[in-house]
C-alpha cells in the first residue's frame, strides 16, 4: 500500500482559506497586467474569467483541506462559466489563465503556510495544477466535438438545400455559420461513396481541400458523395486532388458558378452526369458534366437536351446556307465517310473536308471522334424530334 501523503496542518489550511479572496483578486490583477487578450475582453467575459479563477482557487482549497488521496476537485472549475466562453477564449488563452493563477497561488502560498510546510503547500499546488490542465483540455475537447457534430449537420443541410435549389434565407444563414458567406467561384464534384466507414473519408476530403486552399462542403447521398468546392481556380484539378479518397466509378465535375446560391445548377449537372456516365465506358476520370451531355440527355435531363441543341444544332444551322448542318447530317447519318458524303451532297471531297473543319471550329466537336460524333448525332436527333422532346420528359 502506498504511504499517505502528509496533510497540511489546520493552521496552514485556515490561513490559506482566509486568503482565498485576496488570491483570486491578485490572480485577476496579474492577468490584466500580463495578457493583452484579457484586457481586450468585454466586461462580461472578464467577469466570467474572474469567476473561473476564483472557482479554481476555491476548488483547490477544498481539495487542499482534505486528505488529498482522492482526485482533485476540478469538475466545477470550468462549469462556473457559460459554455459560450470557450468561443471567446481559446485553449491557449485558457492555459495562460491557468499558468497565471497557479503562479500567483504558488508565489503566495509558501508565506501563508505554517513554518516547515511551505514545500508541502507548493507540491500540492503543482499536483492540483496538473489536474486543472487536464480538466481544461477535456472541456475544450468536448466543445470541439459538439461544434464538429453541429457543423456536420449544418454542412449536410446546406448541401441538401443546394441540390434542391433552395437558396433561401435559412440556407444563407447556415452557410454563413460555416464561413461561406462570401465564398465565390463554386463548383460541385460528385463521386462514388467508398466502402466501409465514411466518417474518416469526410475528414480526409476536407483536409485535402484545405491543402489546396479550397473551401469544401461535403455530404453523403447513398452511393454518391457530393463535394461543393468554393474559391475554386480549376475544378478539374480539385477533382483530381480528391480522386484517391473516393470510391470506384465515375467522378464528375459540374460547371463553375459565381457563388453558393447558384451552385444548384452545378450540382444537378454533376449528379446527372454521375448517373449517366456508365453509358460512356471510356469516359475519363474525372470527367466534366458538359462532356456527358448526350448521355445525360438519354436520361431525360432537360437542361442537357437544351444545351445540346443550343451548342451544336443552332451554330450549324446559322452557318451560311446551313451548309454545316447538312454536312454533319449527311456525314453522320449515312456513315459514308468524306467521299460518300461528297457524292451525297454533290460537292467536291475537299469541300467536305473544309466543312468538317468548320464544324469542329464552330461547335468544338470533331466528327472523326467516336464520342464526339455520338454527341452530335444525339443533338441532331433531338432537333428532329422538335421542341417537345426538349421540354417534357418522356414518362
Amino acid at each position: 500500500m502506498p504511504s499517505a501523503r502528509p496533510v497540511p496542518s489546520a493552521a496552514t489550511r485556515s490561513r490559506v482559506a482566509r486568503a482565498a479572496g485576496d488570491l483570486g483578486a491578485a490572480a485577476v490583477q496579474q492577468m490584466e497586467t500580463d495578457h493583452e487578450w484579457f484586457r481586450a475582453l468585454s466586461a462580461e467575459n472578464r467577469s466570467w474569467v474572474g469567476l473561473v479563477a476564483q472557482a479554481g482557487i476555491s476548488s483547490f482549497l477544498e481539495w487542499f483541506g482534505g486528505d488529498q488521496q482522492r482526485a482533485a476537485v476540478t469538475a466545477d472549475v470550468f462549469g462556473t462559466a457559460p459554455r459560450e466562453l470557450t468561443r471567446s477564449i481559446s485553449l491557449a488563452q485558457t492555459l495562460d489563465l491557468i499558468r497565471t493563477v497557479i503562479a500567483v497561488v504558488e508565489r503566495e502560498i509558501a508565506g501563508l503556510a505554517a513554518p516547515g510546510e511551505g514545500d508541502l503547500a507548493r507540491e500540492a499546488v503543482l499536483r492540483y495544477s496538473r489536474e486543472v490542465a487536464f480538466s481544461a483540455a477535456e472541456v475544450y475537447a468536448q466543445a470541439a466535438e459538439a461544434r464538429g457534430a453541429w457543423d456536420a449537420r449544418l454542412e449536410s443541410l446546406v448541401v441538401d438545400a443546394v441540390i434542391r435549389g433552395e437558396a433561401d434565407e435559412s440556407m444563407q444563414s447556415r452557410a454563413a455559420a460555416l464561413g461561406w458567406g462570401s465564398v465565390t467561384r463554386v463548383a460541385v464534384v460528385v463521386g462514388s461513396t467508398p466502402p466501409g466507414a465514411t466518417a474518416a473519408v469526410l475528414t480526409d476530403l476536407h483536409r485535402a481541400a484545405r491543402r489546396t486552399g479550397v473551401e469544401l462542403l461535403v455530404a453523403i447521398h447513398g452511393p454518391r458523395i457530393i463535394c461543393i468546392g468554393g474559391g475554386v481556380g480549376d475544378p478539374m484539378a480539385l477533382a483530381m486532388d480528391l480522386d484517391h479518397l473516393l470510391g470506384d466509378g465515375p467522378l464528375v465535375v459540374g460547371p463553375t458558378v459565381p457563388h453558393l446560391f447558384a451552385a444548384g445548377r452545378s450540382a444537378r449537372a454533376a449528379i446527372s452526369g454521375h448517373s449517366a456516365a456508365p453509358a460512356w465506358p471510356a469516359a475519363p476520370r474525372p470527367v466534366h458534366a458538359d462532356d456527358l451531355l448526350a448521355e445525360r440527355a438519354l436520361l431525360g435531363d432537360l437542361p442537357a437536351r437544351g444545351a445540346l441543341v443550343a451548342r451544336i444544332v443552332r451554330p450549324l444551322l446559322e452557318s451560311p446556307g446551313g451548309s454545316l448542318f447538312a454536312t454533319a447530317a449527311a456525314y453522320l447519318d449515312g456513315d459514308l465517310g468524306v467521299e460518300g458524303t461528297a457524292r451525297a451532297l454533290i460537292v467536291h471531297p475537299n469541300t467536305v473536308r473544309y466543312r468538317l473543319a468548320g464544324i469542329t471550329k464552330a461547335i468544338g466537336y470533331h466528327l472523326g471522334d467516336a464520342h464526339d460524333a455520338q454527341t452530335v448525332r444525339t443533338a441532331l436527333a433531338l432537333h428532329r424530334l422538335g421542341p417537345q422532346a426538349r421540354a417534357t420528359p418522356r414518362s
